[in-house]
């Protein structure tokens, strides 16, 4: 079984702000993939058991960008 979280993140502007907020989230435990997306700023998280928003939150923040919702 697996969950699957969607946020969205701003101020990434280039393939190097996505590799950021790919391998901080990714090194969250439980999470499997990541994937975002550069032009909506859409981030997915697939994880084996839900992870705290907070922590998703905090691991973008450590990439030096800022969540703006939970969907």
């Amino acid at each position: 079984m697996s969950a699957t979280a969607t946020y969205t993140v701003s101020g990434m502007t280039c393939g190097h702000c996505v590799a950021s907020v790919k391998e901080e989230v990714s090194e969250i435990s439980g999470v499997t993939e990541v994937e975002v997306d550069l032009e909506s700023g859409r981030l997915v998280v697939v994880s084996s058991d839900p992870v705290d928003p907070a922590t998703v939150r905090a691991a973008v923040d450590e990439a030096g960008y800022t969540v703006t919702s939970e969907a």
